[in-house]
């Protein structure tokens, strides 16, 4: 049964907008649900005594799976549709999430936090945004791309402050069962209101030819599909310097800042809910960044634009172990600004370059570079808890993230125009 919302037919707000809108929520909660075990790291040291490096691990499963899932469901969406595989994702991180509470092994934590909510947020991860942007966007598609990535800082900026309260009021199991609640919540709007493709409510994508020829769901299997675009993709050059640009990403974002600020700051004598707070400010100024990013790579030459913001990161990465103090400084005040602005800035362009180079297969191939920037992330979680856990201290991942950012900045310069360049 279709809901009665105005096509574009009609005057007033098209159809795309309400499905971009849904999306934004979907994302928003997504990325609030997969950062949240960096607020539960010292709660779980301190209540079964286990180490970094363990619960590192599952963190750096999760951050896998986020990724690797991704392609998969791009396939998927394009098989069974945007609605049911989203809808679907939600409920497995509700039983992710709900079931953690009942854990007594860190080998559950794995399970649980690492491979269901893995699955369920990497099946929301980008690349869901980019197939939404795909479908429904001809006109502003830059401009949607950065507006729907800055959902997953806006996540961070909603779910990190009241879940390091939570985790140090009530407990971290409150935590957990307030994130399986949220996620729950957002099932009936997505299946209310999203659609797969314009045509199911008798439109075409925002700034489309009505005269366009319908574009049809794909009929191939999508673990198929999705292994068949990776090879022909896997056979040209920019790919592959997508590819490592983006495993940088995720290694100095998602892997070491989103996994292990706050216990570093911890470190340092900051509360908790303080380091919390001011990762929180990176989501907001990331939503300030990422939609400038979006518009800009609408106009500028986005593999100009990834050399920019993969150097400025690299070299505020490199001075960021000097200014954690038991109180926020003003320097730390701007590093937290600055990062924020460049935190996933990289998506839009990233996103600009596959469509641009792979055409309709844009989105599945990006779903395949977002899986390298997981892998990347991954890495980071598990090597950053490590250098903890035998050297006292995280300097030297955060000099090591500043290199490998420099190094991405090169990469992506690299970028040609075409495929096999």
């Amino acid at each position: 049964m279709t809901v009665s919302v105005p096509p574009s037919t009609r005057r007033g707000l098209h159809r795309a907008w309400y499905v971009a809108a849904v999306a934004f929520v979907a994302i928003l909660g997504s990325a609030g649900f997969r950062a949240t075990p960096g607020v539960l790291i010292t709660p779980l040291r301190e209540e079964f005594g286990w180490s970094a490096g363990t619960i590192s691990s599952a963190v750096s499963v999760n951050l896998v799976l986020y990724g690797l899932t991704a392609p998969f469901a791009a396939a998927l969406m394009d098989r069974f549709g945007m609605r049911r595989i989203v809808a679907a994702a939600l409920l497995l991180i509700t039983a992710g999430s709900a079931l953690t509470v009942f854990m007594t092994a860190s080998w559950q934590l794995l399970l649980l936090w690492g491979v269901f909510v893995g699955l369920g947020t990497g099946s929301m991860a980008l690349v869901f945004a980019a197939t939404v942007v795909d479908r429904w966007f001809v006109r502003h598609r830059g401009l949607v791309t950065g507006v729907l990535t800055a959902a997953g800082a806006t996540g961070q900026l909603v779910f990190l402050p009241v879940l390091a309260q939570l985790a140090q009021g009530p407990g971290w199991r409150f935590a957990s069962l307030t994130v399986a609640a949220a996620a729950l919540a957002v099932v009936p709007f997505v299946w209310w209101l999203m659609r797969d493709r314009p045509e199911d409510v008798g439109t075409t994508a925002l700034g489309a030819d009505p005269e366009a020829v319908r574009t049809e769901s794909a009929r191939v299997n999508a673990a198929v599909r999705a292994v068949t675009v990776l090879a022909a993709a896997a056979r040209t050059r920019p790919f592959w310097l997508l590819a490592a640009g983006f495993a940088i990403c995720g290694a100095s974002t998602n892997g070491l800042v989103g996994t292990h600020f706050i216990p570093a700051a911890h470190d340092h004598g900051m509360a908790e809910p303080v380091a919390a707070g001011l990762l929180a400010i990176i989501g907001i100024f990331d939503i300030a960044g990422t939609v400038a990013s979006g518009w800009l790579s609408d106009r500028i030459d986005p593999k100009l634009l990834l050399g920019v913001y993969y150097g400025l990161r690299g070299l505020s990465l490199m001075v960021l172990p000097g200014l954690f103090a038991a109180t926020t400084e003003p320097s730390m005040l701007i590093f937290i600004v600055f990062y924020g602005l460049d935190w996933v800035a990289t998506v839009p362009p990233t996103v600009a370059l596959c469509r641009r180079i792979y055409g309709p297969d844009g989105a599945v191939v990006f779903g395949w570079v977002f899986g390298s920037h997981q892998v990347g992330a991954a890495i980071a979680a598990v090597g950053a808890g490590l250098t903890r856990d035998h050297l006292g201290a995280y300097d030297l991942a955060w000099y090591a993230a500043g290199a490998l950012c420099l190094l991405a900045a090169g990469l992506s310069l690299a970028i040609g125009h075409a495929r096999g360049r």
